[in-house]
């Protein structure tokens, strides 16, 4: 494989509850140039620990060039590089410098985002919805229910649709994956919930495209068949590397324009 230019490689670095992972990415081709090398999260997921972590990742990451823009994508709300929320960490998280707190320990800038942003925007750029144009929807089945908008290739951030009002409550306590796991739900029993749930999302938003991810894609022929709704559903192509992919691709991007699927000519999905 032809070695990419420095200014086509980036590392993006995936925050998750139980692990933490990390890698040197092409972001022209959205292949790894490097193993992926992942440590468990510290147990509680206190921020100094987390932080410790991460940069014992990038210490593995000989491979990178020194000035590889640098991507965090972390399970919360991300405002102006400050986390709003906390999900499986400690609650310290809340309110933190969050972005500013990583660059103070690595000494140099990074960008700092929400996980299902950085998802679909990899899915946007290299994965299920690669040249795709209009509004597309991820959605992560996990613990919760995690969610990406994405229109004309501009990602619009924070979106929490997991915690639409449906049958009174926030629906991802039904229609999570975790929900099947905790009531033993059939996938037929388990479909009849996501029926609603992506039922909601097409009265709301009127989508061209839904992308499924998180662990549970990969048995996307159990339940997206069982599925009757017009717009189009997707299992996610990038799996785990997804978080990788998204956030080392918008640290590439420049200030101001992270939300925007770069470069143009190949990627009609930019372009209004």
């Amino acid at each position: 494989m032809t070695t990419p230019n420095k200014t086509d490689v980036a590392i993006g670095i995936d925050i998750g509850g139980t692990g933490i992972k990390g890698a040197v990415v092409d972001l022209a081709s959205g292949e790894l140039l490097s193993d992926r090398v992942k440590i468990a999260t510290p147990e509680g997921g206190k921020p100094k620990d987390i932080v410790g972590v991460v940069t014992k990742i990038l210490e593995k990451l000989t491979d990178a060039p020194k000035d590889a823009p640098i991507g965090i994508c972390f399970p919360a709300v991300v405002r102006n590089g400050r986390t709003m929320s906390a999900a499986n960490v400690s609650k310290k998280w809340i309110g933190l410098e969050a972005e500013a707190l990583f660059e103070d320990a690595l000494g140099r800038d990074i960008v700092f985002v929400n996980d299902a942003d950085a998802a679909g925007y990899a899915e946007v750029r290299f994965g299920a919805a690669k040249d795709r144009k209009g509004l597309i929807l991820l959605t992560t089945l996990g613990t919760g229910i995690g969610t990406a908008i994405i229109y004309n290739g501009m990602l619009v951030p924070n979106a929490e649709l997991g915690h639409l009002q449906i049958d009174g409550g926030d629906y991802e306590l039904q229609a999570a994956y975790s929900a099947k796991e905790r009531e033993d739900l059939s996938w037929s029993k388990w479909a009849e919930r996501l029926q609603k749930y992506y039922t909601e999302l097409e009265k709301l938003f009127s989508p061209d495209l839904f992308i499924v991810g998180g662990g549970v894609s990969k048995s996307y022929e159990e339940f997206l068949p069982l599925l009757d709704l017009t717009t189009e559903i997707v299992p996610a192509a990038l799996r785990n590397n997804a978080g990788i992919l998204g956030a080392a691709a918008l640290a590439a991007q420049p200030r101001g324009n992270e939300g925007s699927v770069e470069s143009p000519v190949e990627h009609p999905a930019a372009q209004l």
